[in-house]
């Protein structure tokens, strides 16, 4: 991880642990915005006006959080207007890294970098903790806008403005509640269960985290239970990206390696007819 800037110790996969052994997620950074005319973020966020060209995604394929930025990319069709490079997916002492492996970059064209981090000390010369992705890079101050994968789609969604090709509304007003109360839902026990349960280093903090996730597919289950095609009903919104991240992992990866092993999501029908609909859009 960066200290003062500086890398300071070898990757390792669990970030933080509390007292009682449960997974502790890392706050990002970089939590500036993008607006269509440069005017204050959501919450009074320092902003940068939406420009074809300007703005660059640095994620990697193999994560959820970084992957939901790249639906979300394509959803709203700003593929002319938001490039991407992808960071090998195999993990190395010095935390992700360009490289050789099949659909990724094996360099960096924007800085020059060999890994992640690098862009993270570009930024701030001082900056502590992991250099994670995805990362939302200005090409032009040569800097990080933001590293927070929630505030990277909502930007996606409503920053970009007439740049976005397509008129779909993953996070309509009219919803807004209901897509806060969702996506709370979803968060804590289910996209941050899965690594809970992964990470746990002990037997309280695995037996929480595996209640939470099935608690949460269970309820998922008897959402779709009335023929709904999607999470809010017959249209796609921002919680079904959430969800979809991690249900289309959690079969072939969360099941082996997090030992969320209880069931599949093979084991729900619902689910498993609605990660296929996701799958197909």
């Amino acid at each position: 991880m960066l200290v003062d800037g500086k890398w300071e110790s070898e990757w390792q996969p669990i970030q933080e642990t509390d007292s009682e052994g449960r997974f502790v997620r890392q706050t990002s950074t970089f939590s500036d915005w993008v607006t269509p005319d440069g005017s204050a973020g959501p919450e009074g966020q320092v902003a940068y006006p939406a420009q074809a060209g300007r703005y660059h995604l640095i994620l990697a394929y193999i994560c959820p959080w970084a992957s939901r930025t790249l639906m979300a990319r394509a959803l709203k069709g700003l593929e002319d207007s938001i490039s991407v490079s992808v960071v090998d997916p195999r993990l190395t002492s010095q935390g992700w890294k360009f490289g050789d492996f099949p659909g990724s970059d094996s360099h960096d064209e924007l800085i020059g970098a060999e890994y992640m981090h690098e862009f993270y000390t570009r930024s701030d010369q001082h900056v502590n903790g992991r250099a994670t992705v995805p990362v939302l890079w200005d090409k032009q101050r040569k800097t990080i806008v933001n590293n927070e994968s929630a505030d990277i789609l909502r930007m996606l969604n409503s920053g970009f403005g007439k740049l976005a090709k397509h008129d779909i509304d993953l996070h309509p007003q009219s919803l807004k509640t209901e897509i806060k109360e969702l996506n709370t839902d979803l968060y804590e026990p289910f996209n941050n269960g899965v690594y809970k349960a992964g990470f746990a280093s002990s037997q309280t903090a695995y037996d929480e985290a595996i209640t939470g996730i099935f608690d949460t597919l269970d309820a998922l289950e008897n959402r779709l239970g009335d023929g709904r095609a999607f999470l809010l009903g017959d249209f796609l919104s921002e919680p079904d990206i959430r969800a979809f991240v991690t249900l289309i992992r959690f079969d072939v990866a969360y099941v082996g390696l997090f030992k969320t092993n209880r069931c599949r999501i093979a084991d729900y029908p619902m689910l498993q007819a609605y990660t296929k609909r996701m799958l197909a859009v």
